[in-house]
């Protein structure tokens, strides 16, 4: 099993005093296998050659943007499930909360505490282990048929990985609630996993319709979303959601909850 001092770091930063202090905080965790890239391309570069076990990136480069960066991460598929973490002083979600969507074991902020690194770096390796951790789980969701509704396919594909890591194998997708309904009433799941935000049909939309309107109205749904507002996220719960899950989310977060809901089911 991966440990943390172990890992092998990227860090794109184009500031050295940045680089540094970034450097510092990550050699108090025993890391001290980092390698910084000014730049995207750099980084791309070099990623050719090896693959580190988890890239660090600004927000703000010369040549793009940590969002460009994590999603031509995304969208390689021998880069597709590397690890990722965003370091930023932003706070604007509309800049954060694409981020969030490519799939992101964290959002550090700038400074961040040693308490926030932790945290970080525990979901990179409860994500880096998840597999031989499912090996050595009571868990067992391979028989169990999920579905998987959201509109972004890069966040799908996120969500899919980490379903795949925890030991689900029949995965069904959907790009909104709309194209949710039909494999609603034509397939019976065990779980249901959805974004709230979505077009044409969003997540609260769906749930309703689960709840009051489907034949199997006590399957288990978990909402994943970055959502802040706590009136939009009451009237969810009151739709009958069954649990909430904030973006970005850990591997193991995930596992206890899918566990937990499955067990109430029972």
């Amino acid at each position: 099993m991966l440990e943390v001092e172990h890992l092998i770091v990227a860090l794109v930063e184009p500031s050295h005093v940045q680089a540094q202090i970034i450097k510092a905080a990550l050699a108090e965790r025993g890391i001290d296998q980092v390698t910084v890239y000014e730049t995207g391309a750099d980084l791309f570069t070099a990623l050719a050659v090896k693959l580190p076990d988890l890239v660090f990136s600004a927000l703000y480069l010369s040549d793009m943007t940590g969002t460009d960066l994590v999603y031509t991460l995304r969208d390689t598929p021998a880069w597709a499930d590397l690890p990722f973490i965003l370091i930023s002083s932003e706070t604007n979600p509309y800049y954060l909360d694409p981020v969030r969507q490519a799939g992101t074991m964290a959002i550090l902020p700038k400074p961040f505490s040693q308490a926030q690194l932790t945290m970080a770096l525990g979901n990179t390796l409860d994500f880096l282990n998840a597999e031989q951790l499912d090996n050595d789980s009571a868990d067992d969701f391979a028989d169990l048929v999920v579905l998987l509704v959201d509109d972004s396919s890069t966040a799908r594909r996120h969500v899919r990985t980490i379903l795949e890591k925890i030991g689900f194998e029949k995965i069904f997708e959907a790009n909104n609630g709309l194209e949710a309904i039909p494999l609603i009433n034509s397939q019976l799941f065990d779980l249901v996993f959805t974004d709230y935000n979505m077009p044409q049909m969003d997540g609260r939309a769906l749930v309703e319709y689960i709840r009051k309107e489907s034949m199997q109205s006590s399957v288990p749904i978990l909402m994943v979303s970055s959502e802040d507002n706590q009136g939009r996220l009451a009237a969810v719960e009151a739709a009958g959601v069954s649990a909430i899950c904030d973006k970005p989310f850990g591997t193991e977060v995930v596992r206890k909850l899918v566990g937990q809901l499955l067990a109430n089911r029972e």
